[in-house]
């Protein structure tokens, strides 16, 4: 998890669980959605919400290099996975559970896809069934403190992680949730109680990313009373939104989540 965050890494109990890719499809112009599936994934303890995972994927031809890997993310399995052969050592990055299906044993994945930049969105959009993949359970980040409505702030990277939100927040909830996109056309279908007033914001052309998200968030009236908010994607938008919110509106800084999941300038997926 970046290092612009106050969510508490936890680790699953299942460790390193494998699996296969299914299917790869495109479902909007810079959305890549790819299901993975095995037996394996019957050790997966699926939470909701925005439940993320460390993504391994290989860089190799043949061996995938899983056998190596260690069990959890912590500072002892890092450092394990650093003295791993770089040529190998499959390639890890940060994703969201966009959907789960236990009974199939299937789980879907949404990556941003720029063209070729960064490294999981390339993979993903060339993605072909029977690749290897493996993933390490990280929990979630959702972590409501009592409030009186809600409100959750992402860029397209922080899109499945809002969406797993408010599929699985109680259909008597109320809020505001503000989802910054390079297009309409990247909209979604998200299954939001009835009293969640979501957002889609478009990043005009030239504009750095989270910026629209952030000035929306200023601009908009807010509800009465005091919200739990939830904040995730580049790193300005997440740190902007806090500090918004508990310098200039007096919000208890224990009723804001934030995540940076990347920073502008730097090449991440």
């Amino acid at each position: 998890m970046a290092s612009i965050s106050n969510i508490e890494i936890t680790h699953g109990v299942a460790g390193l669980v494998r699996a296969e890719v299914l299917r790869s499809e495109r479902v909007s112009p810079h959305f890549q959605r790819v299901t993975i599936g095995g037996d394996d994934l019957a050790r997966f303890e699926y939470q909701g919400f925005d439940q993320w995972f460390r993504l391994a994927i290989p860089v190799a031809e043949g061996d995938p290099g899983f056998d190596r890997l260690p069990d959890r993310i912590d500072m002892r399995g890092y450092l394990k996975y650093l003295t791993l052969p770089k040529a190998t050592r499959p390639v890890i990055r940060n994703y969201t559970v966009r959907a789960f299906r236990p009974e199939q044993r299937e789980l879907d994945i949404d990556f941003v896809v720029h063209g070729d930049e960064g490294v999981a969105g390339p993979w993903a959009a060339a993605a072909q069934p029977g690749s290897a993949v493996a993933l390490i359970d990280q929990g979630c980040g959702w972590s409501p403190v009592p409030a009186d409505w809600f409100l959750l702030v992402a860029d397209p990277s922080g899109l499945p992680a809002v969406a797993g939100i408010l599929r699985d927040l109680p259909r008597d909830a109320t809020g505001i949730a503000i989802i910054e996109l390079d297009t309409l056309d990247d909209a979604q279908h998200i299954e939001a109680p009835d009293s969640i007033d979501l957002h889609w914001v478009i990043r005009p052309e030239g504009t750095k990313v989270g910026a629209t998200a952030l000035q929306h968030v200023r601009d908009l009236p807010f509800p009465v009373g005091a919200p739990y908010a939830f904040a995730v994607g580049e790193a300005a938008l997440v740190t902007g939104t806090r500090r918004y919110l508990v310098s200039e509106l007096g919000v208890n800084k224990k009723n804001v989540t934030f995540c940076g999941y990347w920073k502008a300038g730097r090449n991440s997926d």
